[in-house]
């Protein structure tokens, strides 16, 4: 869906079988060929706010993504609700996100939870979620009560191991629901602008980025956030990645190589331990680390005047049998702004 146009993207197909829908997103079409940016969005919201569910989660999308009328969380939010309001079940998953996360206003961890509840007759797993949930030792807004105990590393300054950060019935949810995601990590063309296969990180990827942060994983970002003494919103999406026989992460950094938020740090979990090989690896430290069942590793990327700590560059090595799944979350020195599309 590019800049200035409606369609032919989600906004004119999420509704191709409703005529008056249709009608009304080809009249929004004409209207931006014209330069009438205004007199579209106010066409979309009248027609949105009349009750018209599609055009609703349609709007709010455009608001989400930018597409065409420049990025709003606040009425991003505003319209996934009217649209769950009206019956629409992927926007109120969307809404329920933006309430535990705080997207696009206040966050109401309360009302998340109430509204996932609400969902269980819907989504089938949501009674796992509400269950795992409960068991987490949260506080009201849903941080962690404590921070994870940490065990320094010796050989890597900085470093520190959570022993069972994650219960294993939590590993085995986080895998469960980010299997219909994976796709192979992809990376940018420095030259052509367009996605290629990671050469470096050979492994498959899911992200959960701030419309598919449901409760369940914003807790999780939650205790990341304790574990490591930062913000949630220095915490970059988390990311699942799938490792099968002969796939691997070669020597590398993760610091960003420009601009003026870096990543600090990096967080892993290890959610299985049923494979072979897969160590994370740095050799100028000379220290390998495989984690048990929910053991996490966090390890800093930046040194404390600003520079690169070029002995944590690191291999995710082969694994040689079997499947290793882990859970990455790369951590800002500020909190990251999402107004800009990020």
């Amino acid at each position: 869906m590019g800049v200035g146009t409606l369609g032919p993207g989600p906004l004119l197909l999420i509704a191709a079988d409703v005529t008056s829908t249709q009608n009304v997103f080809q009249r929004a079409e004409h209207m931006l060929a014209a330069g009438q940016a205004s007199a579209a969005q106010e066409l979309l919201r009248s027609a949105a706010n009349s009750g018209d569910r599609e055009v609703a989660r349609a709007l709010a999308t455009a608001y989400l993504t930018g597409q065409p009328f420049g990025r709003d969380l606040a009425r991003s939010r505003q319209y996934f609700e009217l649209a769950a309001n009206l019956g629409d079940e992927e926007a109120r998953e969307v809404f329920i996100a933006f309430l535990a996360k705080g997207t696009g206003g206040e966050r109401d961890w309360p009302r998340a939870l109430e509204l996932l509840e609400a969902q269980c007759a819907q989504r089938p797993d949501c009674a796992t979620e509400i269950g795992l949930i409960s068991e987490m030792d949260l506080q009201p807004d849903g941080s962690p009560t404590a921070r994870p105990i940490r065990q320094a590393v010796a050989a890597l300054e900085g470093a520190a191991i959570f022993r069972s950060f994650m219960t294993a019935d939590e590993c085995g949810y986080l895998m469960r629901i980010s299997e219909p995601l994976l796709h192979p990590s992809m990376v940018m063309h420095p030259q052509t602008r367009q996605l290629i296969a990671d050469p470096i990180r050979t492994s498959d990827a899911a992200g959960f980025p701030l419309v598919s942060e449901r409760p369940f994983v914003h807790a999780i970002n939650r205790r990341i956030a304790a574990a490591s003494a930062t913000t949630p919103e220095q915490g970059e999406t988390l990311q699942l990645l799938r490792y099968q026989p002969g796939q691997q992460y070669k020597l590398h950094h993760d610091a960003l190589p420009e601009g003026n938020d870096p990543r600090i740090l990096t967080f892993l979990v290890y959610l299985n331990d049923d494979y072979a090989g897969g160590e994370t690896a740095f050799p100028d430290a000379r220290f390998e680390f495989k984690g048990g069942r929910g053991d996490a590793l966090m390890f800093r990327n930046m040194l404390p005047d600003g520079q690169p700590d070029l002995v944590t560059k690191h291999i995710g090595k082969p694994v040689t049998s079997g499947t290793k799944f882990l859970a990455s979350k790369w951590i800002r020195a500020h909190p990251i702004d999402l107004t800009g599309g990020r």
